[in-house]
């Protein structure tokens, strides 16, 4: 990267993060035993990384055929596609409605792009959490670099104290100008559907309950002016801006629920890994000073109660508990997900955690498919075993725990077999 372009990229960072805590220098993850910052990640882009520096890999030509490049290498469908035009980013100066932000994803790697801008990674290392990455295609010796600027916002403020990843809804004006005085929301899959995506793109049906995107609005003597029912049902975004200039040509309502649920459990696992790596370290270091054997089974009941804390807030991410009730008449891109199926881990009857249910909630069988990915595999022995413990308690068949009410006995059912099949270590399903 040329040294005008970094400097005006990160003016424009400076400028977002002006009123947020600088949280590289005083987050507990820059702490040992985790020291973010400083541990080599061995995630995807690392190892994509080392096969740049020894010439057995190189992004085909620059801009939008380097991001197919870099999608293809990561494994990335070009379907999942979502478009962002808030100017929310640290490429914001590069950010307006004419030209969006290109967000595409898979289970453990998020990849943002702004034509004639830099390519951005997130990638996830199982356990440091998502690894942020940047790319100049036009560098005379392109390389990835660990990006550290992005913890100004992903790395406190909004992820309560981790290295997080995540997507807000906020107002934008014409010019894709966050109007904040009517408020910035952190969206998950517990967020009401009539509150998301503002200053984002969004295709597909919903039915008559309106969401925030393809809107602008206005701030008229201190009051909201806004028309959601202008933003609703859209099959198309060619009236917004150049569709030809991007991978697809749509921002698919589905894909943006599935990110939204992904980024939250994402965020849930890297939180519940270091806390309880943190208090591991906390009881070897006090059984250390005490003279006691150290142990890696849970002794002090301090540590047990946040072991128990996390793995009760992994199983409700799990489990979507609170999940946000869906509108009818939801349809997207069917193409999106052919894309997302095919990398589901099925069960011997077929099922599956990839499943789509779209009447009322997002998924046929509500447990989420990361309870396969690295970071749940990664997760302290104690901790998965407790894990384990309340989610076989959760879809128990005769006594569920009342928590996880909102899940029936059939599909309490469908998901103990599909865990007890895919997933190592987890208990027999009961019959």
């Amino acid at each position: 990267m040329t040294p005008q372009r970094r400097l005006a990229v990160l003016a424009a960072g400076l400028a977002l993060a002006a009123n947020l805590t600088l949280a590289q220098s005083s987050g507990p993850y820059e702490q040992p035993p985790i020291n973010y910052s400083t541990t080599q990640p061995r995630d995807a882009v690392s190892r994509l990384q080392e096969r740049l520096a020894a010439g057995s890999f190189r992004l085909a030509g620059t801009g939008k055929a380097a991001v197919e490049s870099l999608l293809r290498e990561l494994n990335i469908p070009v379907e999942s596609q979502t478009l962002v035009f808030s100017k929310t980013s640290f490429q914001r100066s590069r950010i307006r409605p004419e030209q969006p932000r290109a967000l595409y994803f898979s289970d453990t790697c998020y990849v943002g792009w702004v034509p004639n801008g830099l390519i951005e990674i997130a990638a996830v290392d199982s356990e440091l959490g998502p690894i942020f990455y940047s790319f100049d295609t036009d560098d005379t010796d392109p390389k990835f670099v660990r990006d550290s600027d992005c913890l100004r916002c992903h790395g406190g403020t909004f992820v309560r104290g981790i290295p997080g990843v995540f997507v807000r809804s906020v107002f934008t004006d014409r010019t894709g100008e966050p109007l904040l005085r009517f408020g910035s929301e952190v969206v998950d899959f517990r967020t009401p559907f009539t509150n998301r995506w503002g200053g984002w793109y969004v295709t597909g049906e919903h039915g008559t309950v309106l969401h925030r995107g393809n809107t602008f609005a206005s701030d008229k003597q201190g009051e909201l002016a806004v028309d959601l029912k202008q933003g609703a049902n859209l099959s198309r975004l060619a009236d917004f801006f150049a569709t030809k200039a991007y991978l697809t040509e749509g921002s698919d309502i589905i894909a943006l629920l599935v990110l939204e649920h992904q980024l939250a459990m994402q965020n849930t696992l890297t939180r519940a890994s270091m806390e309880c790596r943190r208090m591991l370290a906390y009881q070897r270091n006090l059984q250390r000073d005490l003279k006691e054997p150290e142990t890696e089974e849970l002794v002090y009941e301090s540590v047990k109660r946040v072991f128990d804390s996390a793995a009760r807030e992994v199983v409700d991410d799990l489990l979507f508990k609170d999940e946000a009730p869906l509108p009818t008449g939801l349809a997207g891109s069917p193409a999106f997900q052919r894309a997302f199926l095919a990398t589901a881990r099925r069960a011997s009857d077929g099922s599956s955690l990839k499943e789509f249910h779209l009447e009322g909630h997002l998924f046929k069988n509500r447990c989420s498919y990361l309870v396969h990915s690295e970071s749940f595999l990664a997760l302290p022995k104690e901790l998965k075993k407790r894990v384990y413990a309340r989610l076989a308690q959760a879809l128990h068949p005769t006594k569920p725990d009342p928590r996880y009410s909102h899940l029936a006995t059939e599909e309490r059912a469908r998901i103990s077999l599909i865990l007890s099949e895919t997933l190592p270590g987890y208990p027999p399903a009961e019959s």
